[in-house]
């Protein structure tokens, strides 16, 4: 099952058959048993065949946080880039340590939806999609559901210095998210597929993929952290990481499509402004 927010609100899709549901996104995420209420929605009857409307990033009032150097391909990038400016170790030490690394990514309104056009910042000249997992979380801590996020990163800026960290990272149109988001009982699977095209023109540039097995750290582990000393009364989302980086020699150019699979859940796609 999958919730779709759109034009009408957020809408229910069971086996390709809609629902259009009179509660709001926020108080679904928040939902004491979203799982099975969205059962018994689907169970009623009387949904549509055809969705027929534009949708949205799916979120409401979270916070969308990062987790970074979750897999080796990560920690590997993140190293080699910030060599010269004297922060290659921090990485190789949070990637072993007990506590992660997370970060404000964006706030709601800085969000793109699947099929918008996401940025990329104009004092960068290092510019990349991170495809990840991404955790939609309630304000009790519990991960009610999964989507697909991009992390824009300005790698050049990060580069520099890892004080420069927010600001490679924060930026309007830096997320993506979408297109729905899937509603499952338990985790998905580790051989569960993350891939990632980019487009220029009618050539593929870069592809790349990687599955949830070669995660560092379990899910469960970033959500403790995220919520040890820090409260969301509408919940939150969490970007897991990312193991797919493009080689140094790609950068995003205006124009250019980024595609972001997980099969579970469908296809982020995202143009460059």
């Amino acid at each position: 099952m999958k919730l779709y927010r759109t034009v009408r609100g957020p809408v229910l899709e069971d086996n390709g058959v809609f629902f259009p549901l009179a509660k709001s996104w926020d108080a679904l995420i928040n939902h004491s048993n979203l799982l099975d209420y969205a059962h018994f929605i689907a169970a009623r009857g009387g949904g549509e065949r055809q969705l027929g409307n534009a949708f949205f990033a799916p979120i409401g009032a979270q916070e969308v946080w990062g987790a970074g150097v979750t897999y080796s391909r990560s920690l590997t990038a993140r190293v080699e880039e910030s060599r010269d400016g004297g922060g290659g170790s921090f990485y190789d030490r949070v990637y072993a340590a007990e506590r992660p690394e997370l970060f404000m990514k964006a706030a709601p309104w800085r969000v793109r939806g699947s099929g918008d056009r996401v940025r990329i910042r104009r004092d960068a000249t290092w510019s990349v999609p991170e495809p990840e997992l991404a955790l939609c979380i309630n304000a009790r801590g519990g991960i009610v559901g999964y989507t697909i996020g991009n992390d824009m990163s300005s790698r050049d800026i990060e580069g520099e210095n890892p004080l420069y960290l927010p600001q490679a990272k924060t930026y309007d149109g830096s997320c993506a998210l979408g297109p729905a988001m899937l509603i499952a009982d338990g985790p998905l699977p580790p051989d569960t597929v993350i891939d990632l095209a980019i487009n220029r023109d009618t050539e593929v540039v870069f592809h790349g993929a990687t599955t949830l097995s070669k995660m560092h750290r379990t899910l469960e582990e970033l959500v403790s952290f995220l919520y040890l000393e820090t409260s969301f009364p509408q919940g939150s989302v969490l970007l897991t990481g990312t193991g797919v980086v493009p080689p140094d020699d790609i950068t995003l150019e205006s124009d250019d499509e980024i595609r972001i699979e997980i099969a579970a859940i469908g296809v982020l796609s995202n143009t460059v402004e």
